[in-house]
């Protein structure tokens, strides 16, 4: 049986890994170390597609480590065990080079089966490296995340995606026999959605639909072809970021229905309940904000509620809270605020912190002047003094603009009576 395309390309060395240069390339964070071979556990975070089972390989190939593969979805406390034990007697507790497990979809382990990995971990008797698409944050026990790092993958941007499709065209020992052309590359990228995976199956499922070697790539050909083949993805893949995307933009663009609509196909798929709950919580913040600070409540309320309920009754209160999202008040003037400070912080760089805000826990501090003239603000009518809070260098600068909502221009009146000039907007 002939494997598939993506898995004819995978890597088997650093050097011809493509992409995730600040972990891998000349000066990433994961380089001096498997070059060393002083490899940490940890937990590959990142979408499908982006190469961290690969990346897990060449570390225990490059390392010379044994390594040991297990898939969260059909193994259970049993099989972890039996794999620790096989690691102890190849590793020992006096070598750098303990054998190396690596666990997919470790988001999908339980709490205990989560938990039977600690000691190893611990003790040092294997590296653990798991591969989460979801944020370990959420997903692995505070225990175990505390002794691993976590590396976080990005999508295949285009320069690398058209890497790999000049790869398979000319490395590929079936593909190298054709005389393919890559006329348009758009309609390719565009599908692959930065998941390097689904790239190099679309275009596999479309050179293999010529009877000729000449084949000619074009745009309009790639979804003639994709459309008139069902191709079909679980969710652990390609769907599941359509579909999320789909449900997302329904409810920021204040139509219920559809929200409705795409949180079906998500339940009626077995999607996850966290998953959707979460992306409901973020949603809450990024899109309605203070404009409708209730949708927050809401919205972290439904994904502890989900949480303890699970499916099938789950599906409702999911409802509840995507229509009441979907029908509420909507200002992304929080998310652009951090947006926009993140921006300054890396324009301006370490600023010093006015010294009238200054902590001062010692004599030493306070005779250097720190936290001299501060002015607390309960002392003073309203609760408010005129303070200056900002940097020298960057006095005036406005980062939050409220937007035109009832709430917020409540928030635009006060800043204005308060300060002013300074928050004339």
């Amino acid at each position: 049986m002939i494997p598939p395309l993506a898995e004819r390309l995978r890597p088997k060395k650093l050097e011809d890994y493509v992409s995730q240069e600040h972990l891998v390339g000349p000066k990433g964070s994961l380089t001096a170390s498997i070059k060393h071979g002083l490899v940490p556990s940890m937990i590959l975070w990142g979408p499908p597609g982006t190469g961290k089972t690969t990346l897990a390989h060449i570390i225990a190939d490059d390392s010379e480590r044994p390594f040991y593969t297990l898939s969260a979805i059909n193994s259970g406390v049993k099989d972890v065990r039996e794999v620790i034990n096989k690691a102890k007697q190849k590793g020992g507790l006096f070598t750098i080079k303990n054998p190396i497990l690596f666990i997919d979809e470790i988001h999908r382990f339980s709490k205990s089966q989560q938990d039977s990995l600690l000691q190893a971990v611990e003790k040092g008797w294997i590296t653990l490296i798991g591969a989460s698409t979801e944020n370990p944050s959420f997903e692995v026990i505070p225990a175990l995340l505390s002794r691993c790092q976590v590396y976080i993958l990005n999508s295949f941007q285009k320069s690398d995606l058209e890497v790999l499709l000049s790869r398979a065209i000319e490395q590929d020992i079936y593909l190298v026999k054709k005389n393919i052309i890559l006329h348009e590359t758009e309609a390719l990228l565009h599908l692959s959605g930065g998941d390097a995976r689904k790239l190099l199956n679309i275009f596999e499922l479309i050179v293999s639909s010529f009877s000729s070697n000449d084949i000619i790539i074009t745009n309009d050909l790639v979804y003639q072809k994709v459309q008139n083949n069902s191709i079909r993805y679980d969710k652990a893949s390609d769907l599941h970021y359509d579909i999320i995307s789909a449900f997302i933009k329904s409810i920021r663009g204040s139509d219920p229905n559809a929200s409705v609509y795409w949180l079906a196909r998500m339940i009626e798929g077995g999607e996850d309940v966290k998953f959707i709950a979460r992306r409901l919580l973020i949603l809450a913040s990024e899109d309605i904000g203070n404009a409708n600070p209730t949708a927050l409540v809401i919205a972290n309320n439904t994904f502890q509620a989900v949480a303890a309920v699970g499916y099938p009754e789950s599906r409702i209160i999911l409802s509840q809270c995507a229509i009441y999202l979907a029908c509420s008040v909507k200002s992304n003037t929080s998310y652009e605020a951090i947006n926009a400070a993140q921006q300054l912080v890396k324009d301006t760089g370490d600023l010093s912190v006015p010294m009238a805000i200054r902590n001062a826990p010692t004599g030493l501090m306070k005779e250097l002047g720190y936290g001299q003239d501060y002015k607390y603000a309960h002392k003073y009518e309203h609760n408010f003094v005129t303070t200056e809070f900002m940097p020298n260098e960057i006095v005036n600068t406005k980062l939050y603009e409220p937007g035109n909502n009832t709430r917020e221009i409540v928030h635009k009146d006060l800043l204005k009576k308060r300060w002013g000039n300074k928050y004339d907007y």
